[in-house]
């Protein structure tokens, strides 16, 4: 997002923060409503872009918001969009793409408030590789031709009482309405977002064979004093790492493997 975008949208999250601290909230209903006002105004680009027209007075946007949606959502979700809308944007789309972010931060919020943020995290990074090895299910998931209630059901019988509930709502939008992303990017982006709502970075933690609790605690603060903030693993085992440590964070690879170390010596000896 450019300049006026990202205003408008951190504006909206110290809004929705608001809300989402009030134990009289219900952020999960919250999350619901955005999202069902995400899915609109994806649908509607004519209306998306009255809403975000320069050339229109803040409050003509909000009023004319209210009216479309006085009754339909809560009053929160309602000051919600009639705060961003108020806003500049610069791209119509950016408007989408925020609500998009404030509906998953809601229902992340909720899992918090529930003691189940670290649950619903594991279980969309644990989701993106099962995805990740199962073309199949790939392809049923990313299949155009597919309606979103065969989806919708599908995810709920690989899902329902298996995962949190949160976990279940987060992968069935995103899966329903990719909005033009892989349905990877979008997984991770959910990892991410569920990663800053404790304002702590995401480490992938790749090893031979399983991490020892004191060697994962070390590693975590290891890597938080490296990168001067708290750090969240999520480990995968892979034999061909061969021994060490492989770990991402973000586009960033620290890579401690034998096997690297092994095709480092081989690249030196073959120049």
């Amino acid at each position: 997002m450019l300049g006026a975008s990202r205003e408008a949208l951190a504006s909206g999250r110290e809004q929705l923060d608001v809300f989402t601290d009030s134990p009289s909230v219900d952020a999960a209903k919250l999350g619901e409503e955005l999202a069902a006002v995400t899915a609109l105004l994806d649908r509607e680009v004519s209306l998306r872009r009255v809403l975000t027209d320069p050339a229109q007075a803040g409050d003509d946007k909000a009023q004319l918001a209210e009216r479309l949606l006085g009754g339909q959502v809560g009053q929160q979700a309602l000051s919600l969009v009639s705060g961003l809308v108020r806003a500049r944007w610069s791209r119509s789309r950016d408007l989408v793409d925020g609500l998009e972010e404030l509906a998953a931060t809601a229902d992340l919020a909720a899992a918090q408030r529930a003691g189940a943020l670290d649950d619903v995290e594991d279980e969309v990074f644990r989701f993106g590789r099962i995805v990740a090895s199962d073309t199949g299910l790939r392809a049923a998931l990313t299949d155009r031709a597919a309606t979103a209630t065969a989806k919708t059901e599908l995810l709920h019988r690989l899902l329902g009482g298996r995962a949190n509930p949160a976990t279940e709502r987060l992968v069935t939008r995103l899966v329903v309405h990719p909005r033009g992303r892989s349905l990877e990017k979008g997984l991770e982006s959910l990892g991410t977002l569920a990663a800053a709502r404790r304002s702590r970075m995401v480490a992938v933690v790749t090893t031979a064979v399983p991490l020892s609790e004191t060697q994962k605690s070390r590693l975590g603060a290891a890597l938080a004093k490296l990168y001067g903030r708290p750090m969240h693993l999520n480990l995968e085992v892979d034999p061909e790492v061969l021994g060490g440590v492989q770990v991402q964070v973000g586009d960033e690879v620290i890579n401690g493997s034998v096997a690297e170390r092994l095709a480092e010596a081989q690249r030196r000896m073959a120049g």
